[in-house]
């Protein structure tokens, strides 16, 4: 069996510097000249995974196919390289202290005195090399989170020096990613951050083979030969990493530096030039737009960009398949009531209720949505999105007027939703809820099935709680359909109103699927609405005004 090769990215100076779609696109590079690669993620909090984390706390929780909770950086690698990942693809520190304390409980380690050295970084370490004996890859990526000093990190950096110890010189590249500041005020780059940063890597015992520095500006020759000497790197390893109008730009940009050339030479690895021609076509649609839209999307996170980072990336996606420029109003659903909805929304061509959990924002996300039934405004429920139109309908059609989720109000008289019963007797919570891939059979006749093309689907979930059946027979005799239902288990996945131009909920997140060369069906469909309801009001107006 052929050996896999290793690229690990680190980062330092500050965090949110990119090292996830650095990472992204070295790995589009190498899979665009024909290697077989694949991304992993190791990130140095105590958390098992990012499930019970707080959105305002690491932003979008992501999902894969066999339902891993994981880093959204996961969300990157998947919609650079078009493949899915899985529970391998992002461990954290809380999962390798998990394996060896449960292990040391078992009687593994023969009473030997466990520590970091060696028994944490032998886990580290069999896990980074997990997917590479697979047999599966060529290259894999691992991309370390945080930044060079930070405590947590220590136990990673060390594994990786043990592997550059360890493993011949040709069979691993340490690329580190840092910052290059431009300070207006003396009017010129500094180079003393990204020195420190890779002194601190150094002392960790860990030698970086390219250094790629984050700039607002173009690095200058002399910048290039002053971090080559301070850093100890090769002359010509050191990359640019500019400020680009989109992350799909990046790996181009990556390629005209020639990262991918660095690393392979480095492999001694020989690979035909890449075809960028769908990339290049992807980014001429986007920079080129010829329409726009204005999206509302209600959520109670809006304040942090990264809570709702897949919607965000699918309605680019989206976008562009139209030539079209879309707008996304993030609207704080806490800050919607009935006195200024019309305020709030009546200028938007589509209305997104996002998902989430728990009470805060409820009442604002059923008035928004109350709002777009009732205006012929398209709207797309995603999730916790999709619940509430259920209690909308139930509550403004139906006339339940206390219709609820169990999730905020366990007594109400309607619970048109309700946990799902697998959840009833859970009392943990991280990693148990309904996740990963389900099928869902489509209603021929219907949005879901037009927009599909096809009978029977599968996406991923998310959640604990349900369309409750029993309220199915009157939501449909009073117009909301459900055109799709898990074939086992018979739960709701998607409802829609005919009567409406464009209405639909989904249960589950179709976000997570959406790539820049094939953008979800859904979000694809949402927005053309979006256009159309557009060119309808605005050719209205304009007849008006010349009347």
């Amino acid at each position: 069996m052929k050996k896999a090769k290793y690229v690990f990215v680190t980062g330092g100076v500050a965090s949110s510097l990119g090292k996830g779609i650095i990472a992204a696109s070295l790995a589009k590079l190498l899979q665009a000249r024909g290697l077989r690669v694949t991304i992993q993620k190791f990130d140095p909090y105590i958390n098992i995974d990012p499930g019970t984390l707080n959105p305002y706390e690491h932003g979008e929780c992501y999902v894969t196919e066999d339902g891993a909770e994981t880093d959204l950086d996961l969300g990157h690698y998947e919609r650079f390289l078009g493949q899915h990942t899985s529970q391998a693809n992002n461990v954290t520190t809380g999962r390798i202290y998990h394996t060896v304390i449960t292990r040391e409980r078992e009687g593994a380690y023969l009473g030997k005195t466990v520590q970091i050295v060696p028994h944490i970084t032998d886990e580290i370490k069999r896990r980074m090399l997990l997917l590479g004996n697979s047999g599966k890859y060529d290259i894999v990526i691992t991309e370390v989170g945080g930044t060079v000093g930070d405590m947590e990190s220590q136990p990673f950096l060390e594994t990786i020096r043990q592997l550059q110890w360890e493993m011949p010189d040709e069979d691993l590249v340490s690329i580190h990613l840092t910052l290059v500041p431009y300070l207006r005020a003396a009017g010129e780059l500094k180079t003393k951050p990204t020195q420190h940063s890779v002194q601190m890597l150094q002392q960790a015992g860990v030698h970086p083979d390219i250094i790629v520095c984050r700039t607002e500006k173009e690095l200058s020759a002399d910048i290039r030969r002053k971090v080559s000497l301070f850093c100890n790197v090769k002359p010509g390893h050191v990359i640019e990493s500019i400020d680009a109008p989109s992350i799909y730009q990046v790996p181009l940009n990556m390629e005209a530096e020639g990262l991918d050339d660095l690393v392979l030479g480095h492999f001694r690895m020989e690979c035909p030039r890449p075809d960028f021609t769908a990339l290049n076509d992807f980014l001429d649609r986007l920079y080129n737009p010829e329409h726009e839209v204005d999206i509302a999307l209600v959520g109670k996170y809006v304040e942090l960009q990264d809570a709702y980072k897949s919607i965000q990336e699918a309605f680019v996606h989206a976008g562009a398949a139209f030539r079209c420029k879309v707008h996304v109003h993030t609207v704080h659903s806490e800050k919607v009531d009935s006195s200024n909805v019309g305020e709030v929304l009546g200028g938007m061509d589509g209305i997104l209720v996002a998902p989430g959990f728990g009470e805060r924002g409820l009442e604002g996300k059923v008035i928004a949505i109350r709002y777009a039934r009732e205006n012929g405004i398209p709207f797309f429920g995603i999730c916790l999105g999709m619940q509430m139109c259920v209690v909308e309908f139930a509550r403004n059609v139906l006339g339940y007027s206390d219709a609820a989720s169990t999730e905020v109000n366990p007594s109400t008289s309607h619970p048109v939703i309700d946990m799902m019963e697998a959840q009833k007797k859970t009392t943990v919570k991280g990693g148990t809820m309904r996740l990963g891939a389900y099928g869902c059979s489509l209603v021929p006749g219907t949005l879901a099935h037009s927009i599909y093309g096809k009978d029977f689907i599968t996406e991923r979930h998310r959640h604990r709680y349900e369309f409750n059946g029993d309220y199915l027979p009157q939501m449909e005799k009073a117009g909301l359909l459900a055109s799709g239902r898990n074939p086992e288990s018979g739960l709701v996945e998607i409802v829609e109103l005919p009567s409406h131009p464009f209405f639909i909920g989904v249960q589950f997140h179709p976000e997570y699927r959406s790539t820049p060369e094939n953008p979800q069906p859904i979000f694809v469909r949402f927005v053309e609405a979006a256009m159309t309801r557009r060119q309808d009001v605005r050719g209205n107006d304009l007849c008006r005004a010349s009347e």
